[in-house]
């Protein structure tokens, strides 16, 4: 399997939303897997619920990597995530990531920190809500 890349992963999660979440999770991270963010550890039923709840206020949006570097199962990147809400509300967040994949391809533990370019200051959570 070729390994998963945030662009991929994040466009499936948030952004292919004809695609069932459940399979684009599954094809991009492992069962066992970790996420920090800003400091908060979630596992996968974690991180299930937060894709849930973004889906349900996110009505476009993309994403662009500035920096992504790889060294074996190791992964980093800065990336920025530009969101459209549901309520027209656009904001950007420039994520700071570093990542271990599994064998197989798929992110295994990523722990990030988040950083609020433009939006309002509610939108500073996001990358947490659930």
């Amino acid at each position: 399997m070729t390994p998963t890349d945030i662009t991929r992963a994040i466009n499936d999660l948030l952004f292919t939303p004809d695609l069932d979440l459940d399979t684009a999770i599954e094809r991009h991270f492992t069962p066992d897997y970790r996420q920090r963010t800003n400091g908060v550890w979630s596992d996968r039923d974690g991180f299930t619920q937060h894709m849930t709840r973004l889906r349900s206020l996110i009505r476009s949006g993309h994403v662009e990597v500035h920096d992504e570097l790889r060294d074996g199962l190791r992964y980093a990147d800065r990336h920025t995530v530009t969101l459209t809400r549901n309520n027209g509300r656009t904001s950007r967040t420039e994520v700071y990531l570093f990542a271990r994949f599994a064998p197989d391809g798929r992110f295994q533990c990523v722990e990030e920190t988040t950083l609020l370019i433009t939006g309002h200051s509610d939108d500073e959570n996001l990358g947490l809500i659930r």
